[in-house]
Parts: C-alpha cells; structure tokens; sequence
C-alpha cells in the first residue's frame, strides 16, 4: 500500500513558491535549496515525539519521508527504540551512491546494543523515485532481522522512501 504525500525533493523544486530565510544580520533573502531541504529534516523532528511510543505508521513514513526524500543518493536510516517502542535516536548509518546504500547488519547490531534498543525501524530513499523493493532490499532486510533477533531486537519495519510516496515492507507482509 502507498502512502503518497507531497514531498520537496530535487526533482521538483523549481515548482515550489518562494521561500526565505533570515541572515545572521537579520535581513531576509532567497533560501538556497540545501536550506529548505535541511529545514525539512529538522521540522521531521516533530512527527516522532521522543516521550511517545511509536505507534502511527503512517506518521513514521512521513518522518523517515520528510527526512531522506530530497537525497540525491540512496542513504540508509534506522530510528532505534526502547523497549516501550519510544524513540531513542536517528541515525543515518548506510550514505551510498546513486543506486545504493551499504549498510553491515554487524554495525547496526553493535549500534543497537550500544543504545540498549529493543526494536529499531529501518528506512532507505530510493532516488529513481521506484517504490518497488528490489532483491538485494529483501534479502538485507532478512538478513538484518535475523542478526538483531540473536541479541533480542526486534526489527519492526523496513520503509522505502521515495519524493512522492512511501511503502512499508511491514505492511506488505515482506517482513
């Protein structure tokens, strides 16, 4: 199932109305299109309350959106939580190329251990704009649920990110 929202990326910024912002010495001018992305991820920051369980998926998928949409590579993201499923960070832990993210299922376990997780939610952004999990996709997130399980973590979710939609692994039963 998608979830299409509109989202700022690269692709279509020339579409978007003007926006400003304000300099040291309190003058407005252009906001360049790095300064409306990262303003983007920073306001991401309000989907997912650190003191509340995440328990939306749909406000998940506009989180992990709002944050690697604009990317014009793929980057790999995993939001770890507590056992009450209460965020405990973000982390961006696999940057890659355009076509794709390395991500090392030993990193992300020593991570989770590191953090006292008991559940994480992975996302990656797919620049192509395709929602459609590809092989290497599925076999990671087997692979990387099957890591985590040996400590106790449990891997809730896999979401594909893309400018204009999302898709849950989790929802499509691919999990």
């Amino acid at each position: 199932m998608n979830n299409t929202i509109a989202a700022l990326s690269y692709d279509n910024m020339d579409e978007a109305c003007t926006l400003y912002v304000r300099s040291p010495s309190g003058r407005y001018k252009l906001a360049s299109d790095e300064q409306i992305l990262a303003a983007g991820r920073t306001a991401a920051e309000s989907l997912v309350s650190q003191s509340s369980p995440v328990d939306q998926p749909t406000k998940v998928k506009q989180f992990f959106q709002a944050k690697l949409a604009g990317l014009g590579h793929e980057c790999a993201a995993f939001l770890y939580l507590d056992s009450r499923f209460k965020p405990i960070r973000y982390i961006e832990q696999g940057p890659g190329t355009l076509s794709q993210a390395s991500v090392y299922p030993r990193e992300i376990v020593k991570t989770a251990l590191r953090l006292n997780a008991a559940a994480l939610i992975m996302a990656h952004n797919h620049p192509s704009g395709s929602t459609e999990p590809s092989m290497a996709d599925l076999n990671l997130t087997k692979h990387l649920k099957n890591a985590l399980a040996l400590i106790d973590v449990r891997l809730l979710d896999h979401v594909i990110v893309t400018a204009a939609s999302t898709v849950s692994l989790a929802e499509q039963g691919q999990m």
